[in-house]
């Protein structure tokens, strides 16, 4: 598998260099200088989830990794199930919640660690990474115990949820955590300035589990199958997927499916009230505003990183972005959609809600719509049960964190204090 750097685009590298090295020259974004186009999706989709993984990712990543070695990681990485749910007349939700973390990044995260630790050659790798919310719990799960490889993840000081926090702040070992007084965006300009440290890079081996690295994002076109997989022939013939959109990994995961063969008509990106995308779709002129703080915090971007691909992927295959649905949605919002859905008995939580709202109200007549819920209700507790007035028990791995004390150091948004710390 050759990529290419979006930005530098003679910069080219390997499946395995861009996992490795997770970012290109100038920070530019890794992306497949192919995607095939598969011819037997009928056949694809009458496969379980793992069988049908492995021949799409086996027809992306090519033979660059031996056939058995990398069946046995995707064998490895998915171990749960990705279901399907009818909510309204319809409209269905793919429940991305059902791993270790329950949350939809479980699969990029497991599958990222079985790749790097397959193409990792020798010496210490340092993965860092910043998250919004439910990027940290994935990553830290997924790499916990593994040998020579060191984790720090950062994240925004107050404006995760309690749960999400507890979920990856309360393992220790080679996962150190970090509480950075400042919103999410500083902590992704914290890690960028790290991958631009030559030196820092090359001493502690630096590399990223963000969606920024190509790994996660290849695992996260199996589940767009899977979904498909789920619905009758007729249903998929009209499908429209909103996708609740922070850094847009997700969105762009769901176009290389499309990219693929796999029928969907087209996508929403759905969004919180850090709405740059929607308005870039509108006027055409891109203004990240001030990053808010909302009920949807894995969504709480402004500057997403993923939107270059996504532009690639429009250009490369002769799409136009007006064919791109969008919408946003501002906290009151969300906690009408939310009890919307309550009222239709379907429990989700305020991702999910958003991209339920957003394809309620643009969905035709005809069409078939489909939304990702990204992350198990009872990971937002505290708002979940305010908003509709009821109590959710913990699940199992909720629960065990949520007894331990919480291990995480905290700093400013500084990156000379950052740098001394991932050397120290």
């Amino acid at each position: 598998m050759n990529l290419y750097n979006i930005k530098h685009p003679t910069e080219q590298v390997s499946f395995a260099q861009a996992v490795r090295q997770g970012l290109g020259k100038d920070q530019g974004l890794f992306f497949p200088e192919t995607i095939p186009h598969l011819n037997n999706i009928d056949e694809l989709l009458a496969l379980p989830l793992v069988e049908r993984s492995q021949k799409i990712l086996g027809a992306l990543i090519g033979d660059e990794i031996p056939t058995d070695k990398l069946n046995a990681m995707i064998e490895n990485a998915f171990t749960f199930p990705a279901p399907v749910a009818k909510v309204a007349d319809n409209i269905y939700a793919l429940e991305l919640f059902h791993g270790p973390t329950l949350a939809f990044k479980d699969f990029g995260g497991r599958f990222m660690a079985q790749a790097l630790a397959t193409v990792r050659g020798d010496g210490k790798i340092t993965i860092l990474t910043a998250t919004s919310g439910d990027t940290g719990a994935a990553v830290a799960h997924a790499f916990y115990g593994l040998e020579n490889i060191e984790v720090v993840i950062l994240y925004p000081k107050g404006k995760i949820s309690p749960l999400q926090e507890k979920l990856f702040c309360t393992l220790g070992g080679n996962i150190r955590t970090v509480a950075i007084n400042a919103d999410f965006d500083a902590c992704q300009a914290l890690v960028k300035q790290a991958f631009d440290d030559e030196t820092l890079r090359q001493t502690i081996g630096l590399n990223s589990a963000n969606s920024i690295n190509i790994s996660r994002l290849l695992a996260q076109v199996c589940y767009y199958f899977e979904a498909a997989a789920q619905l009758t022939a007729e249903q998929r013939q009209n499908l429209v997927v909103s996708v609740p959109s922070g850094n847009f990994g997700n969105l762009t995961a769901g176009l290389i499916a499309k990219t693929l063969g796999l029928p969907i008509k087209r996508f929403i990106a759905s969004t919180n009230a850090n709405d740059t995308v929607p308005r870039y779709l509108q006027t055409g002129e891109w203004q990240p505003h001030a990053t808010v703080a909302t009920l949807s915090n894995a969504m709480d971007v402004s500057r997403p990183n993923n939107w270059p691909r996504v532009e690639e992927l429009f250009k490369r295959n002769g799409w136009s972005l007006s064919d791109l649905g969008s919408g946003a949605l501002n906290d009151a919002q969300t906690e009408t959609a939310l009890k919307a859905q309550y009222a239709q008995g379907y429990l989700c939580e305020p991702h999910g809600a958003i991209a339920y709202q957003v394809l309620s109200e643009q969905l035709q007549a005809g069409e078939t719509g489909l939304f990702l819920c990204t992350a198990h209700p009872a990971k937002f507790k505290e708002s979940v049960e305010r908003i509709l007035d009821i109590e959710l028990p913990l699940p199992e791995a909720l629960d065990k964190h949520n007894k331990l004390p919480l291990l995480s150091d905290e700093m400013e948004a500084d990156f000379v204090a950052l740098r001394a710390y991932l050397l120290k």
